[in-house]
């Protein structure tokens, strides 16, 4: 900041080369330049976060006063973004620097692969602003603004095998927990709006949980608070220090917290370490627009002169190719398409924004039957209809809406994002895809084994999570390797699953029981979700999927 004389003599400069211009109607000036004058490089730090309007604020001077001079500006060439958002983030960094080896094994990632910060802060464009805003508002750090980066790469459409969904990465317990709706046509966790809003609540509630201190609140987002506080209980103990770099948290979130440390110390000047971040503006990118109906998504966006992908990508909470019919009954769109959207509604009736299908009950038709056929649900059905129970008469007819385009042209919706990932050929050329219907009784493990491939793959192809509790008639898809032998192939008919409960005796560990049962150890620990670095207490219970025709007794 410069001394009250030295900002004297500089106003006076320029005052006396704005006098002789005539006082017209004020004028927004242009952004700083590179080649404004520096006073010892005083103001350096505050170019770094002004253009002229607030800098002539600054100085007491007219707005309409253009500051120039021929003298080079000595601060770092980081601070030449004036119309960006990165400027605004960076003055709203406000967790404290740190520096340890952890913080830069994840700085020097970040620095040697350039073209990843260069494509994630692309991919931001479209919600960073709002995230910024929103945390603006709520007064918190603006370190938080990254975070998206290390949850999903900001990813809105972005899915863990953990369960984890959305661009900020909720499970659905926690999404429910913060009122994100999640149904066969709406997935809150992806929506922008309400994930953000949730992920806001949350952290905040984690920064009180932990009494200020938002890198325990980082980790417990991470990892649970749950977990956080049992770390703490541990050192308390043990009479170690209870912040986070002295806690014995999980591998996962000792990582997470210097991911978003190093990130913040890139964004605080990317050019010192050579990185280009995607020139992002500093306005919004969308606007809401109530259609106070459920709409058809093809529709609204030729309604709106915009392409359907860019649709989808605003609002990836949307899970089929219309709206949702219980709302929320709100689209985002890009800023320059609104007005053309509102209007565009006006002149609609909401009867009109669904294409319907008269269809005519057959015997033996069942409601589920009949809103798989139409990609619909059951209770959509229901209520359009008028409904209250399961019961449909032959020769009756029901009223079903039905999508105004082919399937292809919804790519981005999250059914058919699901299918391509199903139809994507995996690993080797030469492997089959097959489709599996799940049976009563079968789980992810089960199904696995059966057709020789590993949990992970089966979950990845079908874009579910570990535990995630299967449907019956649910079709999974499968990627089989050719069969090398004849013995292989014995081998894989012979195979007989039994879901077991084992209790753990004495002297059992991990490696015993995976020896006793010809299982692997990795198995187990998945399957009970269990810390490979506890031991096993006598007494406790266990679930083991094993193959009875081969197991050692």
């Amino acid at each position: 900041m410069l001394s009250k004389s030295i900002k004297t003599i500089f106003a006076l400069l320029v005052l006396t080369s704005c006098a002789q211009q005539n006082p017209v109607e004020p004028v927004t000036a242009p952004p700083l330049k590179p080649e404004l004058i520096t006073i010892d490089g005083a103001y350096a730090e505050q170019l770094l976060r002004a253009d002229n309007q607030v800098f002539a604020t600054e100085f007491g001077l007219p707005h309409r006063c253009e500051l120039t001079a021929s003298t080079p500006a000595k601060a770092d060439p980081s601070w030449i973004e004036p119309n960006t958002i990165w400027p605004r983030i960076r003055q709203g960094l406000s967790l404290q620097k740190q520096e340890n080896r952890k913080i830069s094994a994840e700085f020097n990632w970040y620095k040697k692969h350039p073209a990843y910060m260069r494509r994630v802060s692309e991919r931001s464009k479209r919600y960073i602003h709002y995230v910024v805003e929103q945390l603006e508002l709520q007064q918190l750090p603006l370190e938080l603004a990254l975070l998206p980066i290390v949850e999903s790469a900001y990813d809105p459409f972005a899915y863990s095998h953990g369960r984890a969904s959305g661009m900020w990465q909720f499970i659905p317990s926690t999404g429910r927990m913060f009122k994100l709706h999640q149904n066969w046509w709406y997935d809150g966790r992806r929506d922008i709006v309400d994930s953000t809003r949730a992920a806001i609540a949350y952290l905040k509630q984690l920064n009180k949980s932990n009494k200020g201190d938002w890198l325990l609140a980082l980790a417990a987002y991470n990892s649970g608070q749950g977990t956080v506080n049992k770390a703490i209980r541990k050192n308390r103990k043990k009479g170690k220090p209870t912040d986070f770099w002295s806690l014995d948290l999980p591998a996962e979130t000792r990582s997470y917290v210097p991911k978003l440390l190093a990130l913040a110390k890139i964004i605080d000047n990317p050019k010192r370490y050579g990185i280009e971040l995607f020139a992002v503006p500093n306005k919004p990118y969308f606007a809401a627009v109530d259609t106070q109906s459920q709409i058809d998504l093809a529709q609204a966006a030729e309604m709106a002169e915009m392409k359907i992908d860019e649709l989808y990508r605003l609002n990836p909470g949307f899970n089929r190719w219309a709206t949702t019919p219980s709302g929320p009954h709100r689209l985002l769109v890009p800023v320059a398409n609104k007005a053309i959207f509102d209007r565009a509604l006006l002149d609609f009736p909401a009867e009109k924004r669904l294409v319907w299908q008269r269809y005519t009950i057959v015997e033996g038709d069942v409601l589920a039957v009949i809103a798989r056929r139409f990609n619909t649900d059951v209770s959509t059905i229901k209520q359009i209809n008028g409904l209250r129970g399961n019961m449909i008469r032959t020769g009756k007819s029901l009223m079903i809406p039905v999508a105004s385009k082919s399937k292809s042209h919804y790519s981005l919706s999250a059914a058919e994002r699901l299918a391509h990932t199903q139809n994507y050929q995996r690993g080797d050329k030469n492997n089959k895809q097959i489709y599996y219907r799940v049976k009563s009784g079968e789980s992810l493990w089960t199904i696995a084994r059966q057709h020789n491939v590993t949990v992970a793959k089966l979950a990845r192809w079908n874009k579910i999570g570990y535990r995630d509790v299967l449907r019956v008639g649910q079709q999974l898809s499968i990627w089989l390797a050719p069969k090398t032998s004849t013995n292989s192939t014995i081998g894989q008919r012979d195979k007989v699953l039994k879901k077991v409960g084992y209790k753990v005796r004495s002297g059992d560990s991990l490696a015993r029981i995976a020896d006793r049962f010809n299982l692997r150890i990795k198995e187990i620990i998945q399957w009970n979700s269990i810390n490979p670095k506890h031991y096993l207490r006598p007494g406790q219970r266990l679930t083991l999927y094993i193959d009875i025709m081969n197991a050692i007794n």
